[in-house]
């Protein structure tokens, strides 16, 4: 098949140039080198819309001085990295470093603790310009959605790719960060896309060229593939994507259990999940992946608590409580359990944590696990939250010492006040 004419789409002035023959290095009409060419650029519609370093953007917005600085955002020197900008980076900084390491590798940086406040309003600024491109947008965290703009080229005349580059400008004149987008012909290799070229990056991985793309890159590349199943997978010969891919579907089932299928397709660049606009009303957790696997409730449990911390955190910066906890635990062998108990609609994570241990107490028989977290759904407004009645009179005097301790750690930072029960057994960060 003979291949039609190439097309150059400029990011920055959002021209569009054709040429029959050869590659353009800069755009004719304003010389930039930011150009979005490839065959399948114009039959694409899912993207994943990631904003570059987050906090650390934000920071540097509102303070101009820090243009050209180191920048960490995080929780004081006994505290970890919540987001470290790309001039950090190149000192190896990274997020979820503890903050002594991070400061050891990069001793000029410039450490700000964050202002969730600011940042949620931020990210509402730009969820809101997301939602005029289409309605299909699947918030992922603070900062990043997934989109489908399938069957937007009516409403604004132009191909989703020209509706996205559009979109990143408009972001970076009116709000003042940046973002980076991957397009592709569905969610796992959009995800995959938008890291290629951070920041301020357009990638994009087509149907044809999916399996060739994969072939080399490491089972780490595929979500939920941590340290822990990366190196099981190495120890039966599965290191590359391609070998994943190449492998009978019975093997890795018998090897993953039901994780086992998912990374076959997936091996394969198919995604058939579609884009879920209501995910993030369904539910709202926090979850962390051990580097070892982990039995011992004495070190599970104050590691619940943490996680309930953030789980609560999450809940009040968006306003939302939930009337379900529900736990969830991976065990060694990649099976996965989760366990769920209602009671009256909360945020405070006192009430999440005394839920979540009752059912992590009765997962406790020996069986080690490689994930833990904890989540809400049933979601409902704040308002509708920790109200008390004659039958739990103690839940206003844990709502207002909650509140008490998220006062102090907004002025002094999130190790202000530290729960004892964290400092045993505690996992390091």
């Amino acid at each position: 098949m003979t291949e039609g004419p190439h097309r150059f789409l400029c990011r920055d002035c959002l021209t569009d140039h054709v040429r029959e023959h050869g590659a353009l290095d800069r755009c004719p009409a304003c010389g930039s080198p930011r150009l979005i060419s490839h065959p399948e650029r114009d039959s694409l519609s899912i993207a994943h819309v990631d904003c570059d370093a987050f906090y650390a953007s934000i920071e540097k917005r509102d303070d101009p001085s820090l243009a050209d600085k180191p920048v960490i955002v995080g929780g004081g020197r006994r505290g970890v990295v919540s987001t470290a900008c790309y001039v950090a980076r190149t000192y190896g900084v990274r997020s979820a470093m503890p903050m002594f390491k991070a400061l050891k590798a990069c001793p000029d940086a410039v450490v700000i603790r964050p202002n969730m406040e600011k940042y949620v309003r931020v990210g509402r600024e730009v969820r809101r310009m997301m939602l005029e491109l289409t309605p299909l947008v699947e918030p992922l965290s603070i900062d990043e959605a997934f989109l489908d703009l399938s069957g937007t080229e009516r409403l604004h005349h132009a191909s989703p790719a020209a509706t996205l580059a559009a979109f990143a400008r408009r972001v970076e004149t009116e709000i003042g960060i940046t973002v980076s987008i991957g397009l592709a012909p569905n969610k796992f290799l959009a995800k995959i896309a938008s890291d290629l070229d951070k920041p301020r990056g357009f990638s994009i991985i087509g149907r044809r060229e999916a399996a060739d793309f994969l072939a080399d890159k490491p089972v780490s590349l595929i979500h939920g593939v941590g340290k822990v199943a990366e190196e099981r997978l190495a120890k039966a010969g599965f290191r590359r994507i391609r070998d994943l891919r190449d492998a009978w579907p019975e093997r890795l089932t018998a090897l993953l259990g039901r994780e086992g299928p998912r990374l076959h397709r997936l091996a394969h660049g198919i995604d058939d999940r579609m884009v879920d606009p209501e995910r993030e009303t369904k539910s709202i957790s926090a979850e962390t992946t051990f580097e070892h696997d982990i039995a011992d409730p004495a070190v599970l449990v104050p590691i619940l608590w943490r996680l309930s911390e953030k789980l609560s955190a999450r809940l009040k910066h968006a306003g939302l409580a939930g009337r379900t906890v529900t736990l969830k635990l991976k065990t060694a062998d990649f099976r996965l359990r989760t366990r769920s108990r209602t009671l009256p609609a909360t945020q405070l994570a006192s009430r999440l944590f005394e839920a979540g241990r009752d059912l992590l107490q009765a997962e406790c028989d020996g069986t080690a696990f490689r994930l833990l977290g904890i989540g809400a759904t049933e979601i409902c407004a704040a308002e509708e939250a920790d109200l008390g009645d004659l039958a739990d009179q103690d839940v206003r005097r844990a709502r207002d010492m909650e509140r008490a301790v998220d006062t102090l750690r907004e002025r002094f930072g999130a190790a202000a006040v530290v729960k004892g029960i964290v400092f045993k057994n505690r996992e390091p960060d």
